[in-house]
C-alpha cells in the first residue's frame, strides 16, 4: 500500500484515485500517522457487500408495484414572513 502525506494527497489527488483503481488502497496520513485509506469503488462494493445497484435495491421493497399508495400533502399556502 502506497503511502500519501495529506498536502501530497490534496495536491495530486487524480493521482492518488488512480493509483487506488490501479494498485490498491492508499494510506493518507498526518503527522505520520495514518488517518485515511482511499480505495477504488470496486474494492469498496466488494468489502461491504453492496452487489446490487440502487434500482436493484428499491425493486426489492414490499411497496414496489404498488398503485393504490396515496401520499397526504398538506394543502395550506406558504407562510408569511416579515422583511
Amino acid at each position: 500500500m502506497q503511502t500519501w502525506q495529506m498536502q501530497t494527497a490534496k495536491a495530486r489527488f487524480s493521482d492518488v484515485v488512480r493509483c487506488a483503481k490501479q494498485d490498491g488502497p492508499q494510506d493518507i496520513t498526518v503527522h505520520g500517522r495514518s488517518v485515511a485509506v482511499v480505495l477504488s469503488r470496486e474494492l469498496f462494493d466488494r468489502i461491504s457487500g453492496n452487489t446490487e445497484s440502487l434500482l436493484e435495491f428499491m425493486q426489492q421493497s414490499p411497496l414496489y408495484g404498488r398503485d393504490d399508495i396515496e401520499f397526504e400533502r398538506d394543502q395550506s399556502l406558504a407562510r408569511e414572513i416579515e422583511l
